[in-house]
């Protein structure tokens, strides 16, 4: 018996156009980027050239030393650090909790309280922010990690709540009444069947509200008016205001730029498998 070879399947000429189009716009989107670290390495006699210069070739990390010798990036990194970690932390109880109890209880008010989600999100941030000021000095919470972080979760547990509701709501709750019928509790069957099913779902919301507290400005602008209780994005401006007042070295300014965007890369290294099938079950059923 002969077998006759299969033929490979040739790429239709759409799927080479789309391929091609995905790379051109990768590269779009990733240049910025590649500028931004390029730039970091090179001195700002290069940078000040008519001639752009796309490889760092005899570039070293002068920039990055003269950014650390200023004293001040660390402790606003510390700051940074714990102001987001504190907003994931307490964003993922409350959304978690409220998430399981729109999705898995009939209660008298719960489409209102669904509502009344989606129209905080439509609130605009800046109109509040005479009231939030107003309220953070009166409770003595100005200039404090506590203070913007109560700010930041406010903010952000509105839409989280909304993400995990998604994937809550996507996964049967005929599961845990199956793993009850042998003989768990409704606890066990919670935490052995439908938590572990969660847990993309909770990594994609906890990166949402890392990057909001992360990369947030202007409450923390408002909240954190003493130089030395700030976040890095005030770090940042701070950076480059004192840059303009001589020169602007713009190879400091790119180092400063490279540190702050450091972090979350290095998180989105770790997560960003659990990330996509997150968003991907998330969007089954909502």
């Amino acid at each position: 018996m002969t077998v006759t070879p299969s033929r490979r399947r040739r790429p239709r000429p759409g799927r080479i156009l789309l391929g091609v189009l995905g790379v051109v716009v990768a590269l779009v989107w990733i240049f910025p980027v590649y500028w931004m670290v390029n730039s970091s390495l090179l001195p700002n006699v290069v940078l000040q050239s008519a001639t752009p210069t796309f490889l760092p070739f005899g570039g070293s990390f002068d920039n990055f030393l003269a950014v650390f010798r200023g004293g001040t990036f660390f402790p606003a990194l510390g700051m940074s650090l714990t102001i987001a970690l504190i907003v994931v932390v307490c964003c993922l109880f409350f959304a978690f909790l409220a998430a399981l109890a729109i999705s898995r209880f009939r209660f008298r008010g719960r489409r209102a309280f669904v509502l009344t989600i989606l129209f905080i999100q439509m609130l605009p941030a800046e109109g509040l922010f005479i009231a939030q000021y107003k309220l953070m000095a009166s409770v003595n919470l100005l200039n404090t990690v506590l203070g913007v972080s109560i700010i930041y979760i406010a903010a952000v547990v509105p839409f989280t709540i909304w993400m995990l509701r998604g994937f809550v709501a996507g996964i049967p709750a005929e599961l845990e009444e199956a793993a009850m019928v042998d003989g768990l509790s409704r606890t066990q069957a919670f935490l052995r069947i439908t938590f572990p099913l969660l847990a993309p779902g909770l990594v994609a919301s906890g990166v949402y509200a890392f990057l909001q507290a992360w990369n947030e400005f202007t409450v923390a602008l408002v909240v954190l008016q003493n130089n030395s209780s700030q976040t890095l994005p005030l770090w940042l401006r701070g950076f480059i205001q004192a840059s303009a007042s001589k020169a602007i070295d713009w190879g400091q300014v790119m180092a400063a730029s490279t540190l702050v965007a450091l972090p979350v890369i290095i998180f989105f290294l770790f997560v960003q498998g659990r990330m996509t099938s997150g968003l991907v079950s998330g969007a089954v059923k909502g």
